[in-house]
């Protein structure tokens, strides 16, 4: 039997960090698969923060959750100014 006074330690090991644009990615993949406008949902989802725009095919939803919706702005736009505005 363990001592009751005694700390137990332990280690939780971290989700490797994903960036947005591979969130953004994978999230393009499972809506087109199952059929929808990918840009229409994500418009929606960005717009509303209802996570039922996304699919959960390919664990989707909760992906695309855990990043905030205006780091998903951010990252669109970075890319947008990037290929049309900056010469």
């Amino acid at each position: 039997m363990q001592e009751v006074n005694n700390t137990q330690f332990f280690k939780v090991q971290k989700e490797p960090e994903i960036e947005v644009k591979d969130i953004i990615a994978s999230v393009y993949v499972a809506l087109t698969e199952k059929g929808y406008n990918p840009v229409n949902q994500i418009v929606g989802y960005v717009m509303s923060g209802d996570p039922t725009y996304i699919t959960s095919h390919k664990g989707a939803r909760s992906l695309i959750m855990k990043v905030e919706r205006d780091e998903i702005i951010e990252e669109l736009l970075e890319d947008y100014i990037g290929r049309n505005l900056r010469k």
